[in-house]
């Protein structure tokens, strides 16, 4: 990565582009998919905003927090006039909602003790390696109801629960996407808890004919769950970097 000093109190943009560009895995996308930087700064980044999208008290936000770099899910409405002009800005979309929402998320496997995870699901963009999209594993052994009172404590709620024909659950699938094929696919491997955003009804006799329990989540609850993990691992990674939600 080339970062030779993680506790230093501040840190470059460049420095935090090749790192989230490392850890998303960016290569793995279209180049217009990728991210990274959407508007360079050579400020020393104390201080980092993280954001999902622009919101009409943006400045006001990051002049009130002293920002010196602002991470945005979103920026497609970003008003750049409006903001500090040497706030530098990065960006990452879809391979945020792949890494730290419900795509192949190790943080999150581990907040939801799903051990030794497999993937499961595929996308590929043109002349680029594949990117799993979800991961199965098996988790400690409860009872449906046990286990949707865990994803609500560990993800912040539920949208829509599907109760299936398993009285147990050991086996579970986290998933960013669902349809026919990967409900069939999560049930062939033993899952018996099917975990993603929106629950989607062209999928429902798939549910049906398998019998897997559904838990659907929302997927703007699992952005913010997403932001909070990344405010971690950057955290971790950086123990002078203050990072501001």
């Amino acid at each position: 990565m080339g970062i030779k000093n993680p506790a230093e109190k501040s840190v470059s943009l460049t420095d935090l582009s090749a790192f989230l560009a490392d850890y998303f895995e960016t290569p793995r996308y279209a180049p217009d998919e990728q991210g990274g930087i959407f508007r360079s700064s050579t400020r020393p980044v104390r201080r980092l905003g993280l954001a999902l999208e622009p919101t009409a008290h943006l400045n006001t936000w990051a002049v009130e927090n002293a920002l010196d770099a602002l991470w945005i899910h979103r920026p497609w409405k970003l008003d750049l006039e409006s903001l500090p002009p040497d706030l530098g800005i990065l960006f990452h979309h879809l391979p945020f909602d792949e890494h730290l929402t419900l795509g192949y998320n190790p943080p999150l496997a581990t907040a939801l003790q799903l051990t030794a995870p497999e993937p499961i699901g595929y996308k590929q963009a043109p002349d680029r390696p594949p990117r799993a999209i979800g991961m199965l594993g098996n988790v400690t052994e409860h009872d449906f109801e046990r286990w949707c009172q865990t994803v609500t404590d560990v993800v912040g709620g539920v949208e829509s629960i599907q109760a299936g024909r398993a009285a147990r659950i050991g086996r579970m699938a986290v998933v960013g996407a669902m349809n026919t094929a990967l409900v069939e696919e999560a049930a062939q491997r033993g899952a018996t808890l099917y975990v993603t955003g929106q629950y989607r009804p062209s999928a429902s006799e798939a549910v049906r004919q398998t019998g897997i329990s559904v838990l659907a989540v929302g997927h703007r609850r699992s952005e913010e769950w997403g932001l909070r993990a990344l405010a971690q691992m950057l955290g971790n990674q950086w123990p002078g970097l203050q990072v501001v939600l």
